[in-house]
């Protein structure tokens, strides 16, 4: 049987962007998704788009549906919608409670492209050693439209501390294994909850960056995260550096402040 993946979507108001998320999950290859949407308690229609692809609302004819260990891939195995503490509660929600053997979020106004995750499952199994794999990653704007691409590169424990980053968090899958020994994910951190997971993971284990796949869509649009919130991410990237030792007089605090000058100018260039 294949291993089973657990996808999470946390989300709160974005029922303009949520159904495309949760059909680019539920139509994936893979027979072996489970997939947990955890809202926030929306009340802009989300609840509404998430109970038309529950089990309850439509069962599927039992010649389409795939089913592995009670998990129905085409649909969502479970939700929920109640208040919560923001995205990294939500997450830290859904993967406490994953059954799955491989582990991977995609957020409500983000989508996977088709294939992913039978590419990054296929890896994994043929590459025991390795922790996480992710891909590349494109920027699309609020119609859905390629504006640009996220550089992708290869990174490790090493780079990540000193702020080579270039991780798409939408295409990262990883190892349940090191959830159960390394996590969860620090409620304190609004923005830079991935980046912390990563470093942790990237101690124990490799993470391998697969070029050439585009497995996901990262949307950029007004009441984005990237857009409301982008410093907020490295100031808490420096929180994680000094935590773990870091020196004032490192690559990443450098980064740092070379980003608050030249932050604003990359928001400029991904929306042309």
């Amino acid at each position: 049987m294949p291993p089973l993946v657990s996808i999470i979507t946390p989300s709160f108001n974005q029922a303009q962007f949520l159904e495309k998320t949760i059909q680019s999950v539920l139509t994936q290859d893979y027979p072996a998704i489970e997939y947990i949407v955890i809202d926030g308690g929306s009340k802009d229609g989300s609840i509404e788009i998430i109970k038309k692809y529950t089990l309850e609302s439509a069962p599927l004819e039992s010649d389409s549906l795939l089913s592995v260990s009670g998990i129905h891939s085409h649909k969502i195995s479970w939700w929920v919608s109640e208040q919560d503490k923001g995205q990294t509660d939500a997450i830290n929600k859904g993967f406490n409670r994953a059954q799955g053997e491989i582990l991977a979020w995609i957020n409500s106004d983000d989508t996977y492209n088709p294939g992913a995750v039978s590419e990054a499952v296929k890896y994994l199994i043929e590459n025991p050693e390795v922790g996480m794999v992710y891909a590349d990653c494109n920027f699309i704007n609020e119609e859905g439209k390629v504006i640009g691409k996220f550089k992708s590169a290869q990174t490790d424990y090493r780079r990540l501390r000193e702020g080579f980053v270039h991780i798409p968090q939408q295409t990262m899958f990883f190892r349940a294994k090191f959830w159960k020994e390394l996590g969860p994910l620090d409620p304190s951190f609004y923005f830079a909850m991935d980046y912390d997971l990563w470093t942790r993971i990237a101690r124990h284990a490799p993470i391998k960056y697969l070029p050439g796949r585009v497995w996901a869509n990262f949307r950029i649009h007004t009441t984005s995260k990237t857009n409301v919130a982008d410093a907020r991410g490295w100031d808490e990237m420096l929180r994680v550096h000094y935590r773990d030792g870091g020196s004032f007089f490192s690559l990443i605090v450098a980064k740092y402040y070379l980003r608050k000058i030249t932050g604003p100018l990359w928001k400029w260039r991904i929306k042309k």
